[in-house]
């Protein structure tokens, strides 16, 4: 490679190195200026670094838009990458303002540098075609994630969380690198684009479904979707809340875009099968459709028994896991983006739950059902913007979160109008009503009931309550203005 080749390199990565040295200087300033002081003013300081390194690397973010092929392909020009990392960073920003009042480690530095990594790690996730590239961003993130959830000092199951975390993690990421490497093996390329092209001409052998289904269920371990779940609701509830906060967010944007790009990319139309007849034809339409189905309704039956918010919200991620996989079932290109709409409408409301989380948390608040009670009368902005949130992800007009299953749902039946696919709309409709009864408990429970005993009002953070505020807009805005995100995605 020469030098020109190398100066666009750099340019391709550019956001993604000024993360890396965000990191980097946040360690250093933790240890060599703010070490000695208490440790609210470091959580502020280290936090407030990390925020500038991420607003610097969104200001040059189109700086690195190479219309150009750089390390032999590694990296190109992908529809969509820049605004995706943009929503990535946005994400990893609000993320920041939420754990800057917590005080849940002593490692403050350490929590926000890892923070801002793996932040680069899913921007490098969705910039590539590249299966080694893949793999190697798919580690980065996990690697850093496992860490970031055993940073809770004062909760014992944060451990056992990252321990599990980790331990399922190193065999989801065992099935994907093996199910790559066949592929490699039956293509002789890492590119995805070339994958999917030599894919089509080969026969329909026994080694491509078996690559399938190890590279599918590798990476559905990524988005937490059944029956590779398992992780998720003890890593929700044991990780410090900002942490949780990122893997129900950014991670799962970040899943989506991998899912999306190595099935459609990949495998392609014509290793898609179906799902509406039986017998089904082979291919990854059918696993899709079996995983959505388990998603949908376990995630939905189990979240009935839930008190603890956390864990409530690790739940119902699994289930509109298995929404959002109904939009993978259309193998056509225009299916991505109402797939990625709801990817992102989602990452912004569980997000937005999460901060809520957190700032009840820091002043000192149990985040459960019964300790939602009087939330409306102590913090009434808290309260509106839980309850915009949890309406949204429950699907009801005109909140973002409406549209972005509208969307999906019309994906699954719109490829194949005469396939029979109604029996899984049908049981997204009916767990959908599932859903509804607990996210309206939420919304009971933060507004209509009055607390046990009487209680001062609740103290948040400024800064806190206006990243809430610009969460709560968002959805409110992309629900009556649904093109504002569509069209850029298409």
């Amino acid at each position: 490679m020469n030098g020109p080749l190398h100066l666009d390199l750099l340019r391709q990565l550019l956001p993604e190195a000024v993360l890396v040295v965000s990191a980097l200087a946040v360690l250093l300033l933790d240890l060599r200026v703010f070490g000695r002081r208490a440790l609210s003013e470091r959580m502020a300081n280290s936090g407030t670094c990390a925020a500038v390194g991420l607003l610097a690397s969104w200001g040059v973010l189109g700086m690195g838009a190479v219309p150009v092929e750089t390390l032999a392909g590694a990296f190109r020009p992908l529809p969509g990458t820049q605004f995706l990392k943009g929503v990535l960073l946005l994400l990893s920003l609000a993320t920041v303002v939420f754990a800057m009042p917590g005080r849940f480690t002593r490692h403050a530095g350490e929590f926000f540098a890892l923070l801002l990594i793996a932040t680069a790690g899913m921007m490098l996730l969705i910039g590539t075609d590249n299966l080694l590239m893949l793999f190697v961003a798919l580690e980065l993130v996990s690697l850093t994630l496992y860490v970031l959830t055993a940073l809770h000092e004062e909760r014992p199951g944060a451990t056992e969380a990252a321990l599990k975390y980790f331990l399922f993690g190193g065999i989801a990421a065992a099935l994907t690198l093996f199910g790559m490497s066949l592929l490699y093996g039956l293509t002789g390329s890492v590119q995805l684009s070339v994958i999917g092209s030599r894919l089509a001409a080969l026969p329909r052998e026994p080694l491509l479904w078996i690559a399938l289904v190890m590279t599918l269920s590798g990476l559905a371990f990524k988005i937490a979707v059944a029956p590779f779940h398992l992780w998720a609701p003890d890593v929700y509830q044991g990780a410090p809340t900002p942490a949780a906060a990122l893997v129900a967010s950014g991670s799962k944007v970040a899943g989506f875009v991998l899912l999306l790009r190595v099935l459609h990319v990949g495998f392609g139309a014509n290793t898609a099968g179906s799902a509406g007849r039986i017998p089904w034809s082979p291919g990854w339409i059918p696993w899709i459709a079996v995983l959505s189905t388990l998603s949908m309704v376990a995630g939905n039956l189990t979240a009935l028994r839930q008190t603890d918010l956390r864990r409530l919200l690790a739940y119902s991620a699994i289930a509109q896991g298995g929404y959002g996989l109904l939009g993978l079932m259309d193998p056509r290109p225009e299916s991505g983006a109402a797939v990625l709409y709801f990817a992102v409408t989602y990452a912004i409301t569980a997000l937005g739950a999460f901060g809520v989380v957190a700032a009840m948390e820091a002043a000192g608040e149990e985040p459960t059902l019964p300790g939602l009670a009087g939330l409306g009368r102590r913090s009434p902005v808290l309260a509106a913007c839980l309850s915009v949130f949890v309406l949204s992800m429950a699907g009801i007009p005109p909140l973002a979160g409406f549209f972005g299953k509208f969307f999906v749902f019309v994906r699954a039946i719109s490829s194949e109008p005469q396939s029979g696919r109604l029996w899984i709309l049908s049981v997204a409709v009916g767990t959908s009503a599932v859903a509804l009864y607990y996210y309206l408990q939420i919304v009971r429970h933060a507004l209509l009931l009055p607390a046990a005993t009487p209680a001062p009002a609740l103290r948040v953070a400024p800064l806190t309550l206006f990243a809430l505020l610009l969460l709560a807009g968002a959805t409110l805005v992309l629900g009556f203005l649904p093109g504002l995100l569509l069209n850029p995605l298409q």
